[in-house]
């Protein structure tokens, strides 16, 4: 007979319960989160010959340590525990202890409705590790922006919009050469010329043009001591931004050696034209994996990525809406994808046009599009393992058929289709499309 476990993490402690499979107790103790705890955990847990070990998260430390002892894993997701408490208990009580009893039935009694957690190659956690701190560095870099924003909104709105972002390298270089009225009142448009030739300016925008929008912003009164102090408050945001700037540069290099050097990396860069767009396609590879037990049809993956509908019907109500239990960072990738191609790939805009035309709005189109792509990654990644291949898609043959109608009936025009199929898979991408991936 089997035995089942239930494990209510924590940042401290862990409380566990073990179970066979007639539902008798046969552990119930708590563990602490150091190193004697979790090996006693482990121990224990392979001692009694557990079978599977429910826990609601699919990563972390403890996840590693139980798959390192030759644990099967049942990650939940909490809202299925929660959804669970009613079931032993109306009362509304919660304990850590009875969290774990929760996970155990569920592994003992309802095992069969969840997939067992497969672990991904030793490449492709390290390269979700770098997608995942460089977004975490970015959000850093949006909140530091806005508060710097926030802070030249007090007492010189003069930077704002001069340049494309408050966060690139031109923004910020003249803050720091600029970082209060005082400092540019001698401002000219010969020294401001001088500067733009130094900083590599490629805008459109004249000196003139810069300066006169400069001197346009409204002009603030404040004391010399507000004034100095936000003088060095613009400094130190911006000498923060910098160093954020770097970091975020050095993940993406290290980023673009990982996915290049990953075995499935050539799959997920085939889906894109232009190379600055290898960080969306690391973040799909990322989020992603390498396991292929984790999406047995492409529905499932298209589910995970949030491009499908949910269906709620009670009666004479029926409505499909917005999946909001998936992977964020999924959706977000794969919506990158989709909205990146509709800019210049022919089956893709004519896919993303026909949604528009039935009424859908441009969220509810991409999703229609990157519900098609999910089944191309399913297709490349899961099945064939080759990368994406226009000269295949059958969609794509489709639109880049060309016929001649004859008395017959339509004779293909090989020549024409030739023709039409060589501007599909030319590699180089259009303006709009590089402004778009540019900013992945």
């Amino acid at each position: 007979m089997s035995n089942y476990a239930g494990v209510d993490w924590a940042s401290e402690k862990h409380d566990v319960l073990v179970a066979d499979a007639a539902g008798e107790r046969l552990l119930s103790t708590t563990f602490a989160h150091d190193e004697q705890g979790l090996r006693s955990l482990c121990r224990a847990l392979v001692r009694l010959e557990v079978e599977l070990v429910a826990i609601e998260r699919p990563d972390g430390l403890l996840v590693e340590r139980l798959l390192d002892a030759g644990l099967r894993i049942l990650a939940l997701h909490p809202n299925q525990v929660a959804a669970t408490r009613d079931r032993f208990r109306v009362s509304g009580g919660k304990s850590d202890r009875f969290d774990a009893f929760v996970l155990c039935e569920l592994a003992r009694t309802d095992h069969h409705r969840f997939r067992v957690l497969e672990p991904d190659s030793d490449q492709t956690k390290a390269l979700r590790a770098l997608t995942r701190a460089r977004e975490d560095l970015v959000g850093t870099r949006t909140a530091l922006t806005n508060q710097l924003r926030a802070e030249l909104e007090r007492f010189w709105p003069g930077p704002l919009g001069l340049f494309t972002d408050l966060h690139s390298r031109i923004s910020l270089a003249f803050l720091e050469r600029y970082p209060s009225p005082a400092d540019a009142r001698g401002l000219g448009e010969a020294r401001l010329h001088g500067f733009l030739v130094r900083e590599h300016y490629t805008g459109r925008q004249q000196p003139a043009q810069l300066l006169a929008k400069l001197r346009r912003a409204p002009a603030t009164r404040v004391g010399e001591l507000e004034l100095a102090t936000r003088r060095q408050l613009v400094l130190s945001l911006v000498a923060t931004i910098k160093t954020i700037n770097e970091q975020i540069k050095q993940l993406e290099r290290q980023i673009a050696t990982a996915i290049r050097e990953h075995p499935d990396g050539a799959i997920f860069l085939s889906l894109f034209k232009h190379p600055s767009s290898v960080i969306c396609a690391a973040e799909l590879l990322a989020e992603i994996g390498d396991c292929r037990a984790r999406y047995p049809t492409r529905d499932t993956l298209a589910a995970d990525a949030g491009q499908t509908a949910v269906a709620k019907e009670s009666g004479k109500y029926k409505a499909a809406t917005f999946r909001w239990a998936c992977n964020k960072r999924l959706r977000g990738a794969v919506g990158t994808l989709a909205d990146s191609t509709r800019h210049h790939n022919p089956w893709a805009q004519d896919l993303y046009a026909s949604a528009r035309q039935r009424g859908h709005d441009h969220p509810r189109a991409i999703r229609t599009l990157g519900r098609a792509w999910c089944r191309i990654l399913w297709r490349c990644s899961w099945q064939d393992g080759v990368p994406y291949d226009p000269a295949r898609h059958r969609a794509l043959q489709q639109h880049i058929t060309v016929t001649i109608p004859t008395l017959s009936g339509p004779v293909v025009d090989h020549h024409g289709t030739q023709r039409m199929l060589a501007g599909a898979v030319a590699t180089a991408a259009n303006p709009r499309e590089q402004e778009v991936t540019a900013t992945q």
